[in-house]
């Protein structure tokens, strides 16, 4: 069988230092077909973690020596910790189908879990977001995808992938397995929405893709990946004068949050989201003056009836 290229670079009895298991990383095909926004985020955990342990020999990784790396890159923040530590293994993983025998400590660490995020949208943040993402062409789609996720409560990976098999126009409802779970929900679509996606499907209704990429890519509408969503996002939001720690994956949790404050009952809000435990929406009920006045207000009520 036919080795490819990567599967040699490394050779049996030699010991390389992490640094220089970087560098070819940094070089390989491996590397090279990650996204822009991804090449970007390993090269710089990469090189914090050249800074640190760059002149160690690799067969040194211990769970000792790496969970002191870990304990340090906690400095800079939970989130920025977890994904050096990511990186960390995806590097070492690399280098073990490469040649280099060794075992990988990074399983083993004792690690802090990332803090819940619970960043929310303010209803007019969205509609000038929307207002801005729809003014330009080439950020139609990705208007439409942070729309419907905001709409119906769903993640924005589905709404990426979403295909018009999905869309019942007659009936104004969109059929949804959701691919986490493999929930299926059903959702109503509002008249503003239902007119946007007849305007997307008068242009893009001869191909599968409810949101593709606007311009063709070697002959095909594409759907948009992770990293170029998360570009063009950032580019609506500066566009917008919007703060730039709003992300799109935020929309889901701002429409449940949304529908728990309005006092949708939690049945209800279950055969939005797709979730099957009551448990899992608790993440999203979060303590809001709102909601702590309208149950005082209740409260006083009640008390004032007797």
């Amino acid at each position: 069988m036919l080795m490819t290229k990567e599967k040699t670079i490394f050779k049996q009895g030699k010991g390389y230092r992490v640094e220089e298991v970087i560098g070819y990383y940094i070089k390989s095909d491996t590397f090279c077909k990650l996204g822009a926004a991804s090449q970007k985020d390993y090269y710089d955990c990469l090189m914090v973690i050249n800074d640190d342990i760059g002149a160690t020999s690799m067969k040194r990784l211990s769970v000792s020596l790496m969970q002191q790396c870990y304990n340090l890159w906690l400095k800079r923040g939970t989130y920025r910790a977890n994904k050096i530590a990511a990186i960390m293994s995806i590097l070492i993983n690399w280098s073990k189908k490469n040649g280099i025998s060794i075992e990988n400590p990074m399983p083993l660490l004792e690690k802090t879990p990332n803090p819940p995020r619970k960043v929310m949208w303010e209803p007019e943040q969205v509609n000038q977001f929307l207002h801005t993402a729809y003014s330009e062409w080439k950020w139609r789609s990705i208007g439409l995808i942070v729309q419907m996720a905001y709409e119906w409560g769903q993640r924005v990976g589905d709404m990426r992938m979403l295909t018009w098999a999905a869309i019942n126009f007659d009936k104004k409802r969109c059929d949804l397995e959701q691919s986490k779970r493999g929930a299926e929900v059903h959702l109503p679509i509002s008249d503003p929405l239902m007119h946007v996606l007849k305007q997307q499907h008068e242009t893009f209704g001869f191909q599968v893709l409810v949101t593709p990429q606007v311009y063709p890519s070697d002959g095909a509408y594409k759907p948009y990946s992770k990293e170029m969503l998360h570009v063009y996002v950032n580019a609506i939001l500066e566009a917008a004068g919007l703060p730039r720690h709003l992300t799109a994956m935020d929309m889901r949790r701002t429409a449940i949050t949304e529908m728990v404050e309005a006092g949708v009952d939690i049945t209800q809000i279950k055969q939005v989201s797709g979730h099957t435990n009551i448990n899992s929406l608790t993440p999203y009920i979060k303590h809001t003056y709102t909601g702590a006045s309208e149950a005082l207000a209740q409260r006083q009520a009640f008390k004032d009836k007797k």
